[in-house]
């Protein structure tokens, strides 16, 4: 079960990436540009909302059953690897997708389209790069950025 699931998690990731990636250019681009809100482009919004609490129900079931994940203590902290994986990465991967969510939310219950596109961009931006710096990139062997 736990080698399915980090499967899954890891493969949703970069659909989850390139929607997010997609929706930041898409809402700095019709921002900038004066277009209008189309129901397209809530679309691309919505998908990335929900393909974050995908990763995110994920995620937490990993959290719980994964190996890699130590109880706060000082033994966890002193190692990067186990420190990473108990603290930083949920950590931030929460606050993104919190950071999301406000996106999402606060893009709906905008009043214009230029306001829908600014939040989402803000937001989301925020978001991705919080992500980048959370992923557990292949160099670093299951390690941060940190």
């Amino acid at each position: 079960m736990y080698e399915g699931l980090k499967h899954a998690h890891s493969g949703i990731r970069w659909i989850f990436l390139a929607l997010l990636i997609y929706a930041v250019i898409n809402a700095f681009l019709k921002w900038r540009g004066n277009k209008d809100y189309t129901g397209g482009d809530r679309k691309v919004g919505l998908f990335t909302f929900i393909f974050s609490h995908i990763q995110l129900l994920i995620g937490l079931v990993l959290y719980f059953i994964s190996p890699k994940v130590g109880s706060m203590s000082a033994e966890v902290m002193k190692n990067a690897t186990a420190r990473f994986f108990t603290v930083e990465h949920i950590s931030m991967m929460l606050l993104a997708i919190i950071l999301i969510s406000i996106g999402h939310i606060s893009a709906k219950k905008a009043v214009n389209s230029s306001a829908k596109f600014k939040k989402t961009f803000i937001f989301y931006l925020i978001a991705l790069i919080l992500i980048m710096v959370a992923i557990p990139w292949p160099p670093k062997h299951g390690a941060g950025w940190f």
